[in-house]
């Protein structure tokens, strides 16, 4: 299908759909970073809530990959993707909206956030797999790689300007009333989606094929493919980790390093700069060493920085947690960029709803589990001892891949396009697109690690604050 075929060869921003879709990032992005500074705060500063208590909230934003990870993409593959990515904004818009509501009625309480931390993890769920499943209907597959990159610069930019504006709102209006941005955010996304005009066919169903059938085609594909096997352990063990540190680390800013809601969100914007680096190298670095190398040299790099977390003390000492942010930020989202766009090419098009959803149950089933750990050891022994355990597991991380296949090759390998993607037209051939510059997934597995939370895809994104992102993370996807 070609979308634009009046237009020049000018890459996938030449394409209007595939704008909108970019839009909708943009506005999306930027709610949720406010979010990400504000609804800690709502739990530790405003209804005073213990380690154990703030673990628990984080997983119970992350808990509907383990309920309805895997059912979702079989459920996905039966459907079209564009009205799920509507509704779920939509239903999102609402659950975030009824915090503010609350507070202003102060009927707000912890199992408020709980229930809406809930409900905004299933719409994610669906969200994410949709969305990483609908980008290959609007771009061809050679130009995934640019459409992710793309897509994970708006979304690292938002993380360098959002938390700065979250902190600063929280400051001035207090943390209920600022998530009013992120309730907005998702309604413009969803207006913006609705204008998409793709003609996205309904996937064919074989007759007498059961919703179980299907997921275990899915599950064997993964599991069957020795590299999507190593990415899916190396990711879940990276997200475990990064879990832990979004637990602990609104806890240990407050009532460790004694830092403002201002200074909280400067902290965030600062480390969200490796991941915008990340997102702008990313294409360069796969062109230069190779993609399969990218994979496994981006955590080894960077995963060590971890290590100035814990190290992090009062005044200065914050800067240490924003370089080691930086740092671990940026190789998630190289690392994601890499991964995503080989699961993306790899994938015959009527699994992609399964492979990917089969990935964010492998890679992000971890998140709760990483949450409930950081809380109880935080709760038990203090978050700064939850930030060495998250720094030992940064360590570990690269390991899978160093003695995988993955080590001896330079370049990974594509399957052959199905009936169904996108067309390559006029605008397929060299173009901005085929600038290496833009490189990263939208909604990654693996989630960065500091300073943000999960973003959407299968890789959690960094781990400080990406943990609600979905669309990604920097997660790992």
């Amino acid at each position: 299908m070609n979308e634009t075929p009046h237009l020049p060869s000018t890459g996938p921003s030449a394409r209007r759909d595939f704008r909108l879709l970019l839009s909708g990032a943009v506005a999306a992005q930027a709610g949720s970073q406010v979010t990400l500074v504000a609804l800690p705060l709502v739990a530790v500063v405003e209804l005073d809530a213990t380690p154990f208590q703030v673990g628990l909230l984080t997983a119970a934003e992350t808990a509907a990959f383990l309920l309805v990870g895997l059912p979702a993409g079989a459920w996905l593959d039966r459907m079209r993707k564009l009205p799920v990515l509507v509704r779920a904004d939509v239903l999102r818009c609402l659950a975030v909206g009824s915090i503010p509501v609350a507070a202003a009625l102060d009927l707000l309480s912890l199992l408020q956030l709980y229930l809406v931390a809930l409900v905004t993890g299933v719409a994610t769920v669906f969200f994410d797999v949709a969305h990483q499943s609908f980008l290959p209907v609007l771009l061809p597959r050679d130009r995934l790689v640019a459409g992710n990159g793309a897509i994970e610069t708006v979304r690292s930019s938002a993380q360098i300007a959002g938390p700065g504006l979250g902190g600063g709102l929280v400051q001035l209006l207090g943390a209920p009333l600022a998530i009013v941005a992120d309730a907005f955010g998702f309604l413009v996304s969803a207006a913006l989606l609705a204008r998409i005009r793709a003609e996205e066919r309904l996937p064919a169903r074989e007759p007498g094929r059961s919703l179980r059938a299907e997921v275990a085609e899915g599950l064997r594909f993964v599991l069957g493919h020795p590299l999507l096997r190593v990415i899916a352990a190396t990711t879940a063990a990276s997200n475990l980790f990064s879990a832990v540190l979004m637990a602990v680390q609104t806890v240990f800013w407050v009532r460790v390093l004694d830092l403002s809601p201002a200074a909280i969100g400067a902290l965030l914007s600062v480390s969200a700069v490796g991941g915008l680096v990340g997102a702008l190298c990313a294409g360069r670095l796969a062109a230069r060493i190779g993609q399969a190398r990218l994979i496994w040299l981006a955590p080894l790099v960077t995963g060590p920085f971890a290590l100035l977390w814990p190290l992090a003390d009062g005044g200065a000492g914050a800067v240490l947690f924003a370089i080691g942010g930086v740092a671990v930020l940026f190789g998630a989202v190289v690392y994601n960029v890499a991964q995503v766009s080989f699961r993306q090419s790899l994938c015959p098009p009527r699994l992609l709803g399964r492979m990917n959803a089969t990935m964010r149950f492998l890679v992000w089933g971890t998140l709760p589990l990483g949450a409930l750990l950081g809380g109880a050891v935080a709760e038990q022994a203090g978050p700064r001892a939850a930030l060495w355990l998250c720094a030992a597991g940064f360590l570990l991380v690269p390991v899978p891949l160093v003695f995988s296949p993955l080590r001896g090759m330079r370049d990974l390998p594509s399957a052959p396009p199905e009936d169904g993607g996108a067309d390559d037209g006029p605008d397929a051939g060299p173009g901005a697109d085929d600038d290496p510059a833009a490189t990263a997934d939208p909604t990654a597995d693996r989630t960065p690690a500091a300073g943000v939370r999960p973003a959407a895809d299968g890789d959690p994104v960094a781990g400080a604050g990406a943990g609600r992102d979905a669309a990604d993370a920097g997660r790992a996807r």
